[in-house]
């Protein structure tokens, strides 16, 4: 398969990671790079490539060796919960910042990014996004105050990232994780707070991949469950453009 047609995952043995490998790989050559051989089958037996790297550890350079002539980067890493504030700010920030710069030194054309951060990433002390409810308020300050280390990491993360013009990125920004098998329906773009199965996270970042020229460059886009097919959903809120990050 041609060069180009290249997906490189970083955080390749993550949930979501491991149902894009599935999905993708029958469409696009998929690299998915982990930290452990250990991981290996798991990646192979969806389909795709492992590629031994840990992100924590890898120099920016490794980095866009890895990414050099690949059509897109999913970056779909996070510390999980493991190792407390400081390793969620390694891998969910340090590492995605690491990321961006290394898909910056990529010669010729770069590849489009594709960042996986969470639904409510914002800044408390500024007001909250005019479409949320009471509801939404709630789970927002829950949320918040449960796994705050998180969201700070993916706030700096998506700061960041929106700041940076030299390639295309999209950030896809889904609501709690579930387990649950994918519908294959969903909500897209100034969502309210709710759940989305991991599943569908997964196919909704490969549409939003395969869609044609610029696609949804420039965009954040909240995900959660809903009554839309993936396609259908998608392609609505990147004909909208508007963007879902509030900062």
């Amino acid at each position: 398969m041609a060069a180009a047609q290249r997906i490189v995952v970083v955080g390749g043995h993550g949930k979501v990671a491991l149902h894009f490998a599935r999905l993708a790989s029958s469409r696009y050559s998929v690299e998915s790079l982990v930290r452990s051989e250990d991981h290996f089958s798991d990646i192979t037996s969806r389909g795709a490539s492992p590629v031994l790297l840990s992100l924590e550890d890898a120099s920016t350079a490794e980095l866009t060796s890895k990414f050099q002539g690949a059509r897109a980067v999913v970056f779909s890493a996070g510390a999980g919960g493991k190792g407390g504030a400081e390793r969620t700010n390694a891998v969910d920030y340090l590492g995605a910042v690491k990321t961006f710069d290394a898909i910056e030194k990529v010669e010729g054309q770069k590849p489009a990014l594709f960042l996986v951060s969470a639904i409510d990433t914002r800044d408390l002390e500024k007001p909250a996004p005019p479409h949320y409810n009471a509801d939404d308020l709630e789970a927002s300050k829950k949320g918040h105050q449960a796994i705050g280390a998180y969201y700070d990491a993916k706030l700096k993360a998506d700061r960041d990232l929106v700041k940076r013009t030299a390639f295309d990125w999209t950030i896809l920004r889904p609501g709690h994780l579930e387990d649950g098998e994918g519908t294959g329906k969903v909500q897209v773009g100034q969502t309210h707070i709710g759940g989305v199965p991991r599943e569908d996270v997964a196919a909704t970042l490969l549409e939003l991949i395969s869609l044609p020229g610029k696609g949804s460059s420039g965009l954040a886009l909240d995900l959660i469950k809903g009554e839309t097919s993936i396609s259908e959903a998608v392609r609505s809120a990147v004909d909208k453009g508007v963007s879902d990050f509030f900062d």
